[in-house]
């Protein structure tokens, strides 16, 4: 088994994550319309999708 007792006092300081500065009120609206926007694209996407094919279905059947 390896020892290794070089540099081994004092102990490394516990890591910590860097600390970054809070979202500014107008980041955090933005976020929130961001939020929104792709709930209301889940909801009305596949509806949308589907009336673009029944508008491409008849137009192959030709």
């Amino acid at each position: 088994m390896f020892l290794d007792l070089h540099n081994a006092w004092p102990p490394p300081e516990p890591w910590s994550p860097p600390s970054r500065p809070r979202m500014t009120k107008t980041r955090e609206r933005m976020i929130g319309w961001l939020l929104g926007f792709n709930l209301l694209m889940l909801l009305v996407g596949p509806l949308a999708g589907a009336s673009v094919l029944e508008i491409l279905v008849p137009l192959f059947k030709r």
